[in-house]
């Protein structure tokens, strides 16, 4: 979809009398750390609710949304700031360590 192209107004809008939550800026930044806390949730290291309640991690689809973060990395070489490619780099170097780890604690558990 293009900048020019009418956006439709969506039927999920607000109940008369409540609040819209404003929605962060669209940044490339915003895109990252969105890719970034869903590999975090799917590793089981953020959650909510009580620490038994934690979950098991996924590993599967932790790897294959580190995979798409590496794709993005590998398609946007040269056309990125120098503060979106260091935020991506940094998270895909974390991730992929955090990563790692899950699988070793995977494996002492069985």
């Amino acid at each position: 979809m293009s900048e020019t192209e009418n956006i439709q107004p969506d039927d999920n809008r607000p109940e008369p009398g409540e609040q819209e939550m404003p929605l962060p800026p669209v940044s490339f930044e915003f895109l990252t750390l969105s890719l970034k806390t869903q590999v975090e949730m799917q590793l089981g290291l953020l959650h909510f609710g009580e620490e038994s309640e934690r979950p098991k991690p996924e590993l599967r689809l932790a790897r294959h949304t580190i995979d798409l973060m590496a794709m993005l990395q590998e398609k946007t070489r040269g056309n990125l700031s120098m503060v979106e490619q260091r935020l991506l780099d940094n998270s895909l170097t974390e991730l992929r360590y955090r990563y790692v780890q899950a699988v070793e604690e995977t494996k002492k558990a069985s």
